[in-house]
């Protein structure tokens, strides 16, 4: 991080919460506060639940999912557009007739009120240790970036996350998250456009694709039916629907949002856009992944993405040979690459792709050892690698900022709100 980079960072958090703080003013009363007076419109509703979904466990691991796995993480979310579909037409019309500020308030009129308060301590208890999840994994990965001790870094997201969602309520959380999940494309876009530019000058893209095809990152569909593979389009339609069923249509931390929307309409119409965009920007994400993956086909990458990691094992006696298997199967890999991106038959490209596997078993029987000797993981430091060494200066500081702000996700922010509201209604 340079100095430009920390301006860009601080700048962008100082502008995220005057903003919501901004928008969120008049929030002074139990109607504006939570249901931000019903007048929320449909692409303000609909990019915030984007946004909040857009964490930046999305950032930092579902980039390198795409990196280490390829791209069949995707297929988790096909289910998801007939989740949108099906909750349009049946809980959004439920709730808002309903004419409650929580999902557990429809409980106690449907049932009573000890059916509120046990889904009510489920939810404070469950979504408790999400949020504690969701700000704690990047801050570790943050903090080790940023130089900053872990505690400054929780500390700081949390105080920012208390800060405009006590003052300004729903409204304030939905117009940052709006700005957020803007700025969110933009890094996304620089990161691709990144990853590209910095492809050797005689890889052209669909030499890229190539090699990420051959190296098994652009499995985006599976159609085999496999009861022991967590990720194929099966599990994506019918376990990712009934997942986003019971999320977008029972947990408060989603319903409060088209509880937000001037009309019946409107919260459709906010469902309808997350339908219609989740999959394609997940698939993009994941892609990002597999183009950093082929820039390290030809820019020697560590043999462990992990810093701190990475120093222990320079210690260690048997790290002079892992090292020299890992550049030998580099070298071998890069050789199979410029081979298959030459190859003009198919038996040439079959042997080639061959080779480039074989060299990559080398690297990855390297690289595990090394995480094995440390007791480490360094899969969450993929992406930040490329961001710190490859990106230029200033763009690194806005794509840190998105990370860091994306940590202090809509999830965090709603279920304050929501916890508030149930704990009040309780006490």
């Amino acid at each position: 991080m340079r100095p430009l980079d920390w301006v860009v960072l601080f700048g962008w958090l100082i502008f995220l919460v005057s903003y919501g703080l901004w928008r969120g003013r008049g929030s002074d009363n139990v109607n504006e506060f939570l249901l931000a007076g019903k007048t929320m419109p449909w692409y303000a509703m609909g990019l915030s639940i984007m946004a909040t979904q857009a964490s930046a466990i999305t950032f930092i691991s579902t980039t390198a999912q795409g990196f280490v796995d390829g791209m069949r993480f995707v297929q988790f979310y096909f289910g998801l557009p007939l989740a949108m579909v099906i909750l349009s037409a049946t809980a959004v019309p439920i709730f808002h007739r309903a004419n409650v500020y929580t999902a557990y308030e429809y409980l106690e009129a449907r049932f009573d009120a000890k059916t509120r308060l046990l889904v009510t301590i489920a939810f404070l208890i469950s979504r408790g240790l999400q949020s504690g999840l969701a700000l704690s994994a990047p801050a570790i990965v943050l903090s080790v970036v940023l130089h900053w001790p872990f505690r400054v870094t929780v500390l700081v997201m949390g105080t920012l996350v208390v800060l405009y969602t006590t003052m300004g309520g729903i409204k304030a959380v939905t117009w940052a998250d709006v700005q957020q999940m803007i700025v969110i494309m933009i890094a996304l876009v620089l990161s691709f456009g990144m990853a590209i530019s910095m492809l050797p000058h005689d890889v052209s893209f669909f030499d890229a694709l190539k090699i990420a095809g051959a190296a098994g990152k652009l499995n985006a569909v599976t159609t085999t039916f496999d009861w022991n593979d967590r990720y194929n389009i099966w599990s994506g339609l019918i376990g990712g629907m009934f997942l986003a069923l019971a999320y977008f249509g029972t947990d408060q931390s989603q319903v409060q949002r088209y509880l937000t929307g001037k009309s019946i309409g409107q919260s459709r119409l906010g469902l309808l856009l997350n339908a219609i965009c989740k999959v394609p920007i997940q698939f993009f994400i994941l892609f990002i992944g597999a183009m950093v993956f082929v820039v390290s086909v030809f820019d020697r990458p560590p043999l462990i993405f992990h810093p701190v990691a990475m120093d222990q094992v320079r210690s260690m006696p048997q790290y002079p040979d892992l090292e020299a298997r890992y550049g030998r199967g580099f070298d071998a890999r890069q050789a199979a690459a410029r081979k298959l991106k030459g190859a003009s038959d198919p038996a040439s490209e079959n042997a080639a792709v061959a080779e480039f596997r074989t060299a990559q078993k080398v690297m990855d029987q390297a690289h595990t050892e090394a995480l094995t000797a440390t007791n480490e993981s360094d899969i969450n430091y993929v992406f930040l690698h490329f961001v710190t060494h490859y990106l230029p200066v200033g763009v690194v500081g806005l794509i840190i900022a998105v990370i860091f702000t994306a940590a202090m996700s809509g999830d965090l922010r709603r279920d304050q709100l929501a916890g508030d509201r149930e704990c009040d209604r309780h006490l």
